[in-house]
C-alpha cells in the first residue's frame, strides 16, 4: 500500500521560512517517480507548486520561483520543499504527489498558514 506522509507545516510570519517533507512508502522504485508539491488555498483550485522528475530537473509555478526549492533524497524515499520569504498568499494546504505513468498517488496534506 502506497503512503505519502507530509510534515513540516504550521504557522509562520510573513517573510519566514518552512521546510516541508514528504516520506513515501510502498512505491516500487522511488527514484523513478516524478515527485511534486501542490497546494490548495481556501476557495481555490489545487495548483502545482513544484515538481522534480527522476532526472532531477525542477519545475516551479511562477509565483514561487526564487523563493521555494524542491529537492529529493532517493535513499530516504523523501521529497522536500524549502519555502523562504513566505507571503500570506502562500497560505494553503500543501499536498505531496508521486506520479509514474498511470500511477498517481497523493498525501493527505499539511497546512501552511502565513500570517502576522
Amino acid at each position: 500500500q502506497v503512503q505519502l506522509l507530509e510534515s513540516g507545516g504550521g504557522l509562520v510570519q510573513p517573510g519566514g521560512s518552512l521546510r516541508l517533507s514528504c516520506a513515501a512508502s510502498g512505491l516500487s522504485i522511488f527514484s523513478r517517480y516524478r515527485m511534486g508539491w501542490y497546494r490548495q488555498a481556501p476557495g481555490k483550485e489545487r495548483e502545482l507548486v513544484a515538481t522534480m522528475p527522476s532526472d532531477g530537473n525542477t519545475n516551479y509555478v511562477n509565483s514561487v520561483k526564487g523563493r521555494f526549492t524542491i529537492s529529493r533524497d532517493n535513499a530516504k524515499n523523501t521529497v522536500y520543499l524549502q519555502m523562504n520569504s513566505l507571503k500570506p498568499e502562500d497560505t494553503a494546504i500543501y499536498y505531496c504527489n508521486a506520479n509514474l505513468l498511470w500511477q498517481d498517488y497523493w498525501g493527505k496534506g499539511t497546512l501552511v498558514t502565513v500570517s502576522s
